[in-house]
């Protein structure tokens, strides 16, 4: 009797633990609060308790204390823009167990860069050392990592929105406004900004004497028109929907519309979206908003 009990105990636990989703599993882990609190703020918490399944590649504490304290704190201050794409990097569709990953195999992330596995001296993630395999779960499989995984575009992006526009050959007479205004060094702080940067053709329509006016007081109209281009904060296609307003650095308000034929922000058409930098993200559009 005790025996069959015994059995019946054990059934019991091993059922509790495979009923639990791959978020459980970092909500009730002692290393992963940080990793909680950016799922819980990134607003992924919901989609990775849903019906799987999925692998969870989980970054201890300890990896996201190594990232620097300011870098944290501007992915936390934007957490359904650059931090949800960071985290759905460490997540992938299906179960990759660690007895079928083979060295060089790479698989697709949610947030759609691949990732890639090498086995020599131990199994790897991208960067990161897979320090505990196979946590199972009822929708999944998490594996404990050593590091935070970067998305490709992370690493090698220009540092400020200005590096963008400073650079592009579409925007040679934006960034001449920009300087004229004396507004480059705000779009090279810490921000984080949205600029929707309107290219030299889109500047060129203008009537050139509403342009010579514009630079007659660059500090005035110039400015304030260049604001209205301008948002506090990550407004990126992650976070938007059609009809969000948002309100410009000049006061007034900018409209998204997002049908099957593209993206515009009041009666521009975004030509080029999400261009991320450190300090905010640019989008190309091809007309001059107008207050």
């Amino acid at each position: 009797m005790k025996k069959i009990f015994s059995i019946l105990t054990c059934l019991v636990l091993i059922s509790s633990l495979s009923a639990q989703t791959v978020v459980d599993i970092v909500v009730n882990s002692p290393d992963h609060n940080t990793l909680e609190a950016a799922v819980i703020a990134a607003e992924l918490a919901d989609d990775l308790s849903a019906d799987g399944l999925f692998t969870v590649f989980a970054p201890t504490d300890a990896a996201f204390a190594a990232i620097d304290q300011a870098v944290l704190d501007q992915l936390l201050s934007d957490p359904t823009g650059d931090l949800a794409t960071i985290l759905l990097f460490h997540a992938v569709l299906g179960v990759a167990d660690s007895s079928t990953i083979i060295d060089g195999q790479s698989i697709g992330s949610l947030m759609t860069q691949n990732l890639t596995f090498t086995t020599a001296g131990g199994l790897k993630v991208n960067n990161a050392n897979i320090t505990v395999t196979d946590i199972r779960a009822e929708n999944g499989v998490v594996h404990v990592i050593d590091a935070v995984m970067l998305p490709e575009f992370m690493t090698t992006r220009p540092a400020t929105i200005m590096d963008v526009v400073s650079t592009s050959p579409d925007h040679t007479q934006l960034n001449a406004l920009i300087g004229a205004a004396g507004l480059d060094d705000d779009l090279r702080s810490a921000g984080p900004f949205t600029l929707f940067a309107p290219t030299d053709a889109a500047i060129g329509a203008l009537p050139q004497d509403v342009v010579d006016a514009l630079l007659a007081d660059p500090t005035g109209d110039l400015a304030n028109i260049l604001l209205f281009h301008a948002v506090s904060g990550v407004a990126s296609t992650q976070n938007v929907m059609d009809g969000t307003a948002i309100g410009s650095l000049q006061g007034g308000n900018l409209t998204f519309s997002i049908t099957g034929n593209g993206v515009m922000i009041n009666d521009a058409n975004v030509t080029v979206l999400d261009i991320r930098t450190d300090n905010g993200v640019v989008h190309v559009i091809d007309a001059v908003l107008l207050p």
